[in-house]
């Protein structure tokens, strides 16, 4: 492992990118300190105080859009959108594929039709821009969260121009890094700056269990005792190292490439697999799931405070409303079924969107190759949608244990979800799937140069020892 490190700052070309990579990041965090005009930190923080301490509405949306914006309700920043809005035009225009002919036909023009695909994705993205940070700031005036000197009608529309274009402006600035990244650094952009964001909420998490550590063996009042500690650190351990199983898990399905017989010789008749990946949705079907999960707790908690503040409100109007808004609160039951069951019709959906056994029958045929035993054509594309219905199952099983553990924690263990989060959910997957992706491409570039990668074993006996293998050319 260290010597395959080492080998990474000792090519030149793989040095730089990496360092490249780097420098956008930091520049990328740098923004976070840099608060919007107009906007009192001070109430800003308190606020968000109160919002992480409450279970429902806009504390859980904003828990949850902190993972995509990469900062926290406390900090309303140029960068304060993040990436999301670029994430919600590609995750809309990915759907959209599905559904419209314009599309599929760029789609199966490769990389010209790709081409311009990403450029309305980029033109949607502003306009996504534009709806999100209006309705962030509507949301900071009805908080009355504005310096006194922008209460003033000037002042406000002044506040509101100032803040569309520096929100819209570090966003789609976030966007250009992404694509800098992907060109001259090393990883996929986009993703590794929504890692970056969350990464960069573990010290806060770290430093809450830090600050309430009690030195006795059980946990009470919200204290994080030993035994509390132990279980948060193997429970760490435990979901990575599942997450890093389920993500690389395949079923592969023996393929048979068809004889060809030109003369005296014989070409093909090769045999290699077909890998279908277990979790195939990644971590769509969470995002869609704790989306809609944010409705029914917002609306029930609006039932239960018009129900009681009304005088002439029966009271077995309110009883029923204060029992449904704590019935549909993170960690409860009836929140806990139904969010596993989105999260099962969401696998299935986008499964079904993203992958298609009849192209993959087709290209199987027009490429001479087949699955032994299955007749190419029709035959073929049906068994191949039952292995996907089949490995779906299990993947969507598996996001489903991932998704309820942060909440079923945080509930029991009475900490915040912003410590509990680290324990599962969209957060973990994002990072988990970056950071397989991200080793997958250092190991290509140095196995391409002939150095030794993150999985060689050291050869026993080698005069090397463990060192580095250069090519005859020295690259």
């Amino acid at each position: 492992m260290l010597s395959a490190i080492f080998n990474i700052f000792r090519i030149p070309e793989l040095r730089n990118r990496v360092f490249f990579t780097l420098t956008m990041l930091i520049i990328y965090r740098i923004g976070f300190w840099i608060p919007l005009a107009g906007v009192n930190q001070q109430q800003m923080v308190e606020a968000a105080q109160k919002a992480s301490e409450s279970a429902s509405g806009w504390g859980k949306f904003l828990d949850y859009a902190s993972i995509f914006s990469g900062g926290s309700f406390s900090q309303s920043t140029i960068f304060g959108l993040g990436i999301m809005p670029y994430i919600t035009a590609s995750i809309i225009f990915q759907l959209l594929q599905s559904v419209m002919p314009r599309l599929q036909e760029l789609k199966k023009e490769g990389a010209s039709g790709q081409a311009k695909i990403t450029e309305w994705t980029r033109y949607a993205t502003v306009a996504m821009c534009f709806i999100q940070s209006l309705m962030w700031l509507k949301f900071i005036v009805s908080q009355g969260l504005l310096k006194p000197e922008f209460m003033t009608p000037g002042g406000m529309l002044l506040f509101y121009i100032a803040g569309v274009t520096a929100l819209t402006a570090g966003s789609i600035f976030l966007m250009w890094l992404g694509e800098q990244i992907d060109k001259y650094g090393i990883g996929n952009g986009v993703s590794l700056i929504l890692t970056a964001g969350i990464i960069a909420q573990m010290p806060r998490a770290i430093m809450w269990v830090w600050e309430n550590f009690d030195t006795s063996q059980q946990s009470v009042g919200g204290h994080i005792g030993i035994l509390g500690a132990g279980f948060l650190i193997g429970a760490f351990i435990f979901v990575v190292a599942g997450a890093i199983l389920i993500t690389v898990a395949q079923r592969r399905i023996p393929i048979q490439q068809a004889r060809h017989t030109r003369g005296r010789k014989t070409y093909g008749g090769a045999k290699h697999y077909l890998p279908l990946r277990v979790n195939h949705a990644g971590v769509m079907p969470i995002i869609f799931a704790s989306s809609l999960l944010i409705f029914p707790s917002a609306f029930f908690g609006y039932l239960q405070t018009s129900a009681s503040a009304s005088p002439d409100t029966a009271s077995w109007w309110i009883t029923t409303t204060t029992f449904l808004n704590s019935q549909f609160q993170m960690g409860e039951y009836p929140y806990i079924v139904l969010e596993i069951t989105l999260i099962y019709f969401f696998s299935y959906f986008w499964t079904t969107i993203v992958f298609s056994p009849e192209d993959m029958a087709r290209q199987l045929r027009d490429n001479g190759s087949f699955i032994p035993g299955l007749r190419p054509g029709p035959r073929t594309a049906e068994y191949l949608e039952t292995v996907v219905e089949r490995i779906t199952y299990v993947g969507a099983g598996f996001l489903a244990v991932i998704a309820v553990i942060p909440s079923i924690v945080s509930k029991e263990m009475q900490i915040p979800f912003f410590v509990s989060s680290f324990l599962g959910g969209t957060g973990l997957l994002i990072v988990v799937s970056v950071g397989l992706d991200l080793i997958q491409r250092i190991e290509a570039n140095l196995l391409m140069r002939n150095y030794k990668g993150f999985h060689d074993a050291p050869v026993k006996g080698s005069r090397s020892g463990g060192g580095v293998s250069r090519s005859p050319s020295g690259a």
